[in-house]
């Protein structure tokens, strides 16, 4: 579903869940303060949805899926071996993470050491003001630091950062300023993580309404597009997993119209309970590789389509 503004879609609601409140990959401490979270950020540098200059022929769309998000490190893991390239990358909440790194240039092998050794509580600030617990400002210093402020139209490949813009519902991409605080943006769980104010409006992770902005990469202009689904599969679930069934329903509608309109969709299946141990970590990164492994001809065909 294309929108005549900006680089923005609009998909339906869903009522956030226990299990999403572990930002990125995951929340296990706590470390620093965070004063002043909802500063408005309306620099020179400041996250801009924008039109992209560039030519779009093929999109990597990485879900949003909390500690679900170590598969997207298999997936870029495989694509690498495949030596396959995106022209664009759009990432919602962890995949705007993951997505930052791989549009940066970094190597999939150095993506996925960092997977396995992050320790989690690092991207976390307490606020002791506000709604939320948590400001997500070190997850923008990581990713700047990671980037070297590197900003987003600076990136090797173009990148854009879902987020759900809180006063109309509207899902943003941001393509252009600061990396860190795109994704950061993007990342913002709503009722566990302070959003972010720019330019007057607050930002938050776009879970809520498109956890598989396949609609806006169509947006900006991707021709075709491969989507990586780290949802959980919920027709899967043990029985001790019962009282999850609704939500889990409730974002397999939101994400089916997105998964639709990609060209190759990827949906790895690592188990229904997530945690942060290594063993888990490795299980997801796997599951990624192999199930992108598996389709290895499928996107070759995809990306060498004129």
């Amino acid at each position: 579903m294309k929108q005549p503004v900006r680089a923005e879609a609009k998909g339906p609601d869903i009522v956030s869940r226990g299990r999403r409140g572990l930002l990125l990959f995951g929340t296990a401490g706590l470390a620093g303060c965070a004063l002043g979270s909802d500063a408005d950020h309306d620099g020179e540098h400041a996250p801009a949805a924008a039109p992209l200059s560039r030519p779009l022929r093929t999109a990597w769309v990485l879900g949003s899926g909390g500690p679900r998000g170590f598969v997207h490190v298999g997936v870029i893991k495989a694509l690498e071996e495949l030596q396959l390239q995106p022209d664009l990358i759009v990432g919602a909440s962890v995949g705007a993470l993951v997505g930052a790194l791989c549009a940066a240039g970094q190597k999939a092998i150095d993506i996925e050491r960092m997977a396995l050794e992050l320790q989690p509580w690092t991207l976390l600030r307490w606020q002791p003001i506000g709604d939320e617990r948590f400001a997500g400002s070190a997850v923008a210093d990581f990713v700047n630091e990671q980037l070297q402020n590197r900003r987003l139209q600076s990136l090797p490949v173009a990148l854009a950062c879902a987020a759900q813009r809180m006063s109309d519902g509207q899902v943003v991409g941001f393509t252009r300023g600061d990396t860190g605080l795109a994704v950061q943006a993007s990342a913002a769980i709503e009722g566990q993580f302070a959003p972010v104010r720019i330019r007057g409006e607050r930002y938050a992770d776009a879970d809520a309404r498109m956890p598989l902005p396949v609609r806006l990469a169509r947006v900006l202009g991707a021709r075709r597009v491969l989507a990586v689904d780290a949802s959980a599969h919920e027709d899967r679930a043990p029985p001790g997993a019962r009282r999850y069934r609704e939500s889990d329903l409730r974002k397999r509608a939101i994400t089916q119209p997105d998964a639709a309109l990609s060209d190759v969709l990827l949906h790895p299946d690592f188990g229904y309970w997530v945690s942060f141990s290594r063993d888990f970590r490795e299980r997801a990164i796997e599951s990624g590789y192999r199930a992108t492994m598996a389709r290895a001809t499928s996107l070759k065909a995809m990306h060498a389509a004129a």
